[in-house]
């Protein structure tokens, strides 16, 4: 007797968000906005490579402070063709007040968790929903 087993495995769900920082400087009349994201071929880190940034800076701009809206006839600097060594200043600029791997690997976590929480709700109001007659 032969017995097959097949198991399909799901890919972990994990979710990484876009993200925005708002540096603010007192007297300051801007703040300085990055908006950040996490490339896709970034995400995962495989064993033995080199540790890199797992989110990016896509666009830099100043604000009006204490303005929530954002301004659209802001200038926005997209970073894709930047000066490399100027990204990395910001990167290091960053860094500095504590948006690193660190604080983006606990984003993703609690962001995934958060994630997760809402998927098992949807399941459970999706079953509630069907069963209902």
């Amino acid at each position: 007797m032969i017995v097959i087993i097949c198991i399909s495995l799901q890919p972990e769900i994990v979710s990484s968000p876009n993200f925005v920082v708002d540096v603010t400087k007192q007297g300051a009349k801007h703040s300085l906005v990055f908006d950040c994201h996490f490339p896709e071929d970034e995400v995962s880190h495989a064993e033995g490579e080199e540790e890199s940034d797992i989110f990016a800076i896509r666009e830099v701009s100043f604000q009006p402070e204490g303005d929530t809206d954002w301004k659209e006839n802001s200038y926005t600097l997209n970073t894709d063709a930047l000066d490399w060594a100027l990204y990395d200043h910001l990167m290091d600029f960053l860094a500095d007040r504590g948006v690193d791997n660190t604080f983006a690997d606990e984003l993703m976590e609690l962001s995934t968790a958060a994630e997760h929480q809402e998927y098992i709700k949807f399941l459970e109001n999706l079953h509630g929903f069907v069963k209902c007659n």
